[in-house]
């Protein structure tokens, strides 16, 4: 053999990549997580979502005689006035009360609990005026078309009692 190589042993670069073999695929990306730490955590993030739209819906029932009482007390206003305005605020805490706690109150004592229930220190209140007129409204005389429209006032605060009164006072401050 001569040092010198013959054409027959000279391999080109090309003839080596064709030699190569081809590039494993590497296997999918799964979706799911391969640790149980990220399926417990989607476990307990469901189960908080649940809860909460289970406690929701609870007070979405729960609250369904402030939304009937609002509801009548838009349709009942403008043709019975005051009247209306002073019987659904009883039936509203005839609802959310016990009947013994609520159906003996009367002026002042009414107020301080509709005060009470609301929980809201800011001003008007019904131990006031507004009292007074929620409390009369009612007896006295009415005007040629047969209503007796209360203050815009006294409405506003009668809504936002409506809505925001709560169920948890103590039995003191309501008497």
């Amino acid at each position: 053999m001569s040092t010198a190589a013959s054409n027959d042993d000279i391999v080109m670069l090309p003839d080596l990549i064709d030699q190569l073999s081809e590039a494993p695929v590497p296997p999918a990306i799964p979706w799911i997580p391969q640790t149980w730490g990220w399926s417990l955590l989607a476990v307990v993030i469901v189960a908080l979502l649940a809860l909460w739209g289970i406690r929701r819906y609870l007070r979405w029932r729960a609250d369904a005689y402030r939304r009937a009482a609002l509801i009548e007390l838009d349709q009942r206003l403008d043709d019975e006035g005051a009247i209306a305005l002073a019987e659904i605020l009883r039936r509203t805490a005839l609802s959310a009360y016990p009947r013994e706690r609520v159906a003996g109150l009367t002026g002042q004592r009414w107020w301080r609990f509709l005060d009470a229930s609301l929980g809201d220190r800011r001003t008007p209140h019904f131990d006031g005026p507004l009292g007074q007129e929620l409390s009369t409204a009612p007896y006295r005389a009415t005007p040629t078309d047969g209503t007796n429209p209360p203050s815009a006032e006294l409405v506003a605060l009668s809504r936002r009692w409506i809505r925001h009164h709560r169920r948890d006072i103590p039995q003191e401050s309501a008497s």
